[in-house]
C-alpha cells in the first residue's frame, strides 16, 4: 500500500527538490535535510540506489502525514525532544491494545496477533 496524498500541494510534490516544501514541521524538514544527505553519501561508497527509494518513500508518507496533521507532527516532535533529554513522558497505550481496540493486533510486520 502506497501513502495517497489528499492535498493539492502533495499532489505536485513529485521529486526529492519538492518534497521539503510538503514537509511543513521544521523539525521533518531539519531531519529530511540531514537523512538525505546521508543517503547520498552512502549512495556515493555503496552504489545502492535502493538507499534513495526507501529515503524518499519514507519521507513522502512523513510529508502526508506532516500536511495532514501538523500539530501532531509538533507533539511528536516535542515528546521525542523530552524523551531523549530524560524527561519524563506521557504513556499511551500499548501497541497490542490500540490494536485489540480496532478488531486485531496487527503487528509492525503485518502478521495478525493471534492472542
Amino acid at each position: 500500500m502506497t501513502a495517497q496524498p489528499h492535498d493539492s500541494h502533495l499532489r505536485r510534490c513529485t521529486s526529492a527538490r519538492e518534497e521539503p516544501a510538503a514537509l511543513v514541521v521544521p523539525e521533518d524538514r531539519d531531519a529530511s535535510d540531514a537523512g538525505l544527505k546521508a543517503v547520498l553519501d552512502e549512495v556515493g561508497v555503496s552504489l545502492d540506489l535502493g538507499a534513495p527509494n526507501a529515503f524518499a518513500h519514507r519521507w513522502w508518507i512523513s510529508a502526508c502525514d506532516s500536511a495532514k496533521d501538523p500539530e501532531g507532527r509538533r507533539r511528536m516532535h516535542a515528546q521525542a525532544g523530552r524523551a531523549l533529554a530524560g524527561d519524563p513522558v506521557p504513556q499511551g497505550r500499548p501497541w497490542r491494545e490500540m490494536g485489540r481496540l480496532a478488531g486485531g493486533a496487527v503487528l509492525c510486520t503485518g502478521a495478525r496477533d493471534a492472542s
